[in-house]
């Protein structure tokens, strides 16, 4: 079992603004920004920086005018210069801007800007290709309809994140508990993306026993992960995307399924007709005598000898224990009758 802290990271890194109470709200942000982004394709030669004051450049791209840079964007053009972003943020609006006409590439080849409104989001080449975070979303709500975002942090963060440079997505199915070698899982995946370069795409999916308040998921198994640069085959990561989710979710159902067939056989199976008889059975599944006793009491009140009324009893004395040596020895004996049926 490992620790998983991609949530927990996010959850520290985040502004308020980033954060949303839903997935239909995270999906109508990352909606608003596609429908208002624009990519146009300039020739390097046509991009000229403008001082327009004492502390500000804009970017003039041929006839489609002139943009500011978010921070982001900026440090693209930096490094497509050649130029320390630290160095030029030191210098005059006219001093930078003779820096970039001396250093801007010069070559035919165009390049690509992801504009909104009169911003420039990032500033890409031609082997970038572009999947916006809404289509990915639109996946999720296709496909993981019985996921939901987990708890809030401490600090009230709910997994949900779209900010200026990527999105991430936190989601678990709080219903799908299943036993998993005698332990209780659940199912959950995180998805990130990014519009503008910050980093590839990925997903993450995995059975869990715990995420706390800091959003670390705790003891998580069958973690299986899909990573994806932004070349000319990402969207065939969206289609992988959604064989991830779909078997994540057809795993849960056969697990969940088969476990309630497996407490059906309990509640119809018996381990005998009285006190004596059960006794017994229990013995010969290892189970010690005083504890036996006890969990036939708490049976016969419940009017049963069945595998589940004894299975019950077993984790009620469990739960009274005060040491984990204990507790853990009742529970594998509880696990022992059950997998007696399965």
């Amino acid at each position: 079992m490992s620790h998983l802290k991609d949530a927990h990271r996010e959850l520290f890194r985040r502004q308020p603004d980033e954060c949303f109470s839903s997935l239909t709200a995270l999906w109508q942000r990352c909606h608003e920004q596609k429908e208002q982004s624009l990519e146009l394709w300039e020739s390097p030669d046509k991009l000229r920086m403008q001082p327009v004051s004492f502390d500000r450049l804009l970017l003039t791209a041929g006839d489609d005018g002139a943009f500011q840079l978010t921070d982001w964007s900026f440090g693209q053009l930096c490094r497509l210069s050649g130029v320390s972003k630290e160095t030029v943020n030191r210098l005059t609006p006219d001093t930078a801007a003779k820096v970039f006409a001396e250093t801007l590439p010069t070559e035919t080849r165009p390049l690509q800007l992801l504009t909104m409104n009169d911003r420039v989001r990032s500033i890409h080449g031609t082997a970038y290709t572009r999947l916006y975070n809404v289509d990915l979303l639109t996946v999720v709500r296709e496909f993981a309809t019985d996921f939901e975002a987990p708890p809030k942090g401490l600090n009230g963060g709910t997994g949900l994140y779209a900010g200026e440079q990527d999105m991430f997505c936190f989601m678990i199915d709080p219903t799908g508990w299943t036993e998993i070698g005698g332990e209780s899982f659940a199912p959950g995946f995180y998805l990130w993306n990014s519009e503008v370069g910050r980093r590839s795409l990925g997903l993450s999916t995995f059975w869990f026993q715990a995420v706390c308040g800091n959003h670390i998921v705790w003891d998580a198994i069958e973690v299986n992960d899909l990573r994806r640069k932004h070349t000319a085959n990402i969207h065939d990561g969206l289609r992988e995307v959604r064989r991830m989710i779909e078997d994540l979710v057809r795993l849960r159902d056969e697990r969940r399924d088969g476990f309630t067939r497996v407490i059906k056989a309990a509640m119809a199976t018996t381990l005998g007709d009285d006190a004596d008889e059960v006794a017994k059975a229990l013995s010969k599944s290892g189970i010690r005598r005083k504890l036996a006793a006890k969990a036939i009491e708490l049976a016969t009140k419940k009017g049963s000898f069945s595998v589940f009324t004894l299975m019950d009893a077993l984790t009620r004395l469990s739960q009274e224990r005060a040491h984990v040596g204990e507790r853990l020895e009742v529970d594998q004996s509880a696990a022992a009758l059950l997998n007696a049926v399965a």
